[in-house]
């Protein structure tokens, strides 16, 4: 089981959304209502990787324009 975060869908802008935890299994359907209150809710994406790269420096000895690595 996963942990997802999910938030409070608020009626009015000025109204902070909660946030909670439920654990669902990964082929589970993202909830968008509160298991509990039966409120609208929505799942939260947090984090994940980037891209990484590796750049390989120039003739003169820099990584390239701008780079203070040389």
């Amino acid at each position: 089981m996963i942990t997802y975060v999910y938030e409070s869908i608020p009626e009015k802008s000025d109204i902070e959304p909660e946030l909670f935890e439920i654990q669902q299994s990964i082929h589970d359907v993202p909830l968008t209502k509160h298991p509990e209150t039966g409120k609208p809710i929505r799942r939260v994406i947090l984090g994940g990787y980037g891209v990484l790269s590796k750049t390989t420096p120039s003739a003169s000895g820099n990584c390239g324009p701008g780079c203070c690595c040389g």
